[in-house]
C-alpha cells in the first residue's frame, strides 16, 4: 500500500521521460512550489464559501423562508456576473503567460484594458440587477412567500456587485502574476466585515436596528466595498509586478483585446451554460416547495466546502500552468497540474470522512427543523461520495483554463451542466419520484461526466500547445 501511494505522489511518475525538456525539481520542491502558489487561493476560496455558509446560518435564525429568499438570488446574481467571470479567466491566463515570459509591460497593459472593460460592464450590470430584480427572481422560481424579501436582498447585492466585479478583475490579474496572497488578504478582511455586520444587522445587536434579510445584504455590500478598496490599493504600489497609474495609456488596443476576447468569449459560453443549467435546476427544485428548497440551499452551502477547496487549488494550477507555458516548459506545466490534482484528491478524501460522519451535525448548524436535518443528512452521503472526484475535476478545469483551452471547457460545460444536469434533475425529481434527493443524483451524474470529459482532454496534452 505504501509503495502505491509513493508512486502516486512521486513527481518522476507524473510524466514520461521523453516529454521532459529541461531540469525538473525534486518531488519535495515541486510540492512546495505548488503549495506556495495554491494555498492562498485555496484558503481564500474556502473562506468565501464559509462566509456564504455563515450568512445562511445567521439568516436561518429567521426561518426556512428567509433561507429560501437568500438562496433563490444566487443564480440570478451569478448570471449577471458571468461576463465578468469570463473576462477574468482571460486576464489570469494572459497575465500568467506574460509573467512567465517576463513581460511586465504587456501584463500591465492587459490589466489596464481589462479594468476599462470591467468597470463599464459592472456599472451596466448593477443597474440591470437593481431595475429588474423582481422579474428575474420570479423567473428563477421565487415563491409568493419569499419574493418580497428576495427582491430587497437582490437589489442591495446588485449595488455591491459593482465593487465585487472590479475587485475580481484586479485579483484575477494578481493571481496570474503569482501574487495569490493579495486576493486572500482582501477576502479575509472583507469576510470579517461581512460577518461582523451580519451579527449587528440581522437580529439587531449593540444598538443596531434589526433588519433581517436586508441586514444580511447590507453586510455583504459593505464587505464588497472593503475588498474593492484593498484590491485597488494593491495595484498602486510601484514595486509590484502589476502597477497601474492614472497617467498611463488606457486606450484600448486591438492586439490585447483580441487576446482577451479569444479566451474570454469561450469562457463566457461556459459561464452561460453553467448558469442556465444551474438556474433551470434551481427552478425545478424551488417548485418542490419552500422546505425542499431550503434543504437544497443548506446542502449547497455545505457542498461548497468541497468545491471551494478544488476551486482555490484550480486557481493555483491556472497560474502555474500559464507561467510555465509562458516560459516554454509544458513539461513543468503538466507536472504542476498533476501535483495539485494529487493534493486535491487528498483533501477530497478528508472531506469524504467529514461529510459522512458529521452530516447531521453540519445540517443542524443551519436549522433546527427536523425534516430538513433528516433529508439533508441523506443528501450529504451523496456529497461525501463525490467530494474526491469533484475537487480533482475542478483542478483539471482550472488547468485547461489557465492554458487558454477555454473552448473545450465550454463544450464540456454545455454537455454536462447545460444539458445533462437539468434533464436528469427533472427525470430524478419528477418522473422517477425521488423528490429533492433526485436533484443530488443529478449532481452526481454531472460531476462524474465532467471529470471523464475533462480528464480525457488533459491526457491528450493538446492544451499545452495553445498560443496566447
Amino acid at each position: 500500500m505504501f509503495k502505491f501511494f509513493e508512486k502516486l505522489y512521486s513527481v518522476p511518475n507524473m510524466i514520461k521521460s521523453e516529454d521532459i525538456i529541461g531540469e525538473v525539481p525534486e518531488t519535495k520542491q515541486v510540492y512546495k512550489n505548488a503549495i506556495d502558489m495554491a494555498w492562498p487561493s485555496a484558503i481564500e476560496s474556502v473562506l468565501v464559501g464559509l462566509v456564504s455558509a455563515i450568512d445562511t446560518m445567521m439568516v436561518g435564525s429567521l426561518g426556512a423562508g428567509a433561507i429560501a429568499a437568500v438562496g433563490i438570488t444566487n443564480q440570478p446574481k451569478f448570471i449577471l456576473l458571468a461576463i465578468i467571470f469570463s473576462l477574468n479567466v482571460g486576464v489570469t491566463a494572459i497575465v500568467a503567460r506574460r509573467r512567465g515570459a517576463k513581460d511586465r509591460k504587456g501584463a500591465n497593459r492587459c490589466l489596464r484594458q481589462a479594468l476599462v472593460i470591467s468597470v463599464s460592464l459592472a456599472f451596466i450590470l448593477s443597474i440591470i440587477g437593481f431595475a429588474f430584480a423582481r422579474p428575474m427572481l420570479l423567473f428563477a422560481g421565487a415563491q409568493a412567500d419569499v419574493i418580497d424579501y428576495a427582491v430587497t436582498y437582490f437589489r442591495i447585492i446588485a449595488i455591491g456587485n459593482f465593487f465585487t466585479s472590479v475587485s475580481l478583475t484586479i485579483n484575477a490579474a494578481q493571481r496570474g502574476s503569482g501574487n495569490t496572497k493579495i486576493s486572500m488578504r482582501t477576502n479575509i478582511v472583507a469576510n470579517i466585515v461581512n460577518v461582523t455586520f451580519n451579527y449587528l444587522l440581522i437580529n439587531g445587536h449593540l444598538g443596531f436596528p434589526r433588519l433581517g434579510v436586508t441586514g444580511a445584504a447590507i453586510a455583504t455590500m459593505l464587505g464588497n466595498i472593503v475588498a474593492f478598496s484593498m484590491s485597488v490599493r494593491s495595484i498602486t504600489k510601484a514595486d509590484g509586478f502589476l502597477h497601474v497609474k492614472l497617467r498611463s495609456n488606457w486606450k484600448l488596443d486591438k492586439e490585447t483585446i483580441k487576446g482577451l476576447a479569444g479566451i474570454s468569449s469561450s469562457s463566457f459560453i461556459e459561464q452561460i451554460c453553467m448558469r442556465v443549467g444551474f438556474l433551470v435546476t434551481t427552478m425545478l427544485v424551488a417548485s418542490l416547495g419552500t422546505i425542499a428548497f431550503a434543504t437544497h440551499q443548506i446542502c449547497m452551502n455545505i457542498v461548497n466546502l468541497s468545491f471551494t477547496f478544488g476551486d482555490g487549488l484550480g486557481v493555483g494550477s491556472s497560474a502555474l500552468v500559464g507561467q510555465n507555458l509562458g516560459a516554454k516548459r509544458p513539461d513543468m506545466a503538466t507536472i504542476y497540474s498533476k501535483t495539485i490534482q494529487r493534493i486535491a484528491l487528498t483533501i477530497g478524501a478528508v472531506l469524504f470522512l467529514i461529510f459522512i460522519f458529521g452530516r447531521h451535525f453540519l445540517v443542524d448548524l443551519f436549522t433546527d427543523e427536523a425534516p430538513i436535518i433528516q433529508i439533508g443528512g441523506q443528501i450529504l452521503i451523496i456529497v461525501a461520495m463525490m467530494s474526491p472526484l469533484q475537487t480533482v475535476s475542478v483542478v483539471i478545469g482550472g488547468t485547461l483554463r489557465g492554458a487558454g483551452d477555454t473552448k473545450f471547457v465550454a463544450y464540456s460545460s454545455l454537455i454536462s451542466i447545460g444539458i445533462v444536469r437539468p434533464l436528469t434533475t427533472w427525470l430524478f425529481c419528477y418522473p422517477l419520484g425521488f423528490g429533492i434527493i433526485g436533484a443530488w443524483f443529478s449532481f452526481m451524474t454531472d460531476q462524474c461526466l465532467r471529470l471523464v470529459i475533462n480528464s480525457w482532454r488533459f491526457k491528450t496534452g493538446k492544451w499545452t500547445k495553445i498560443r496566447i
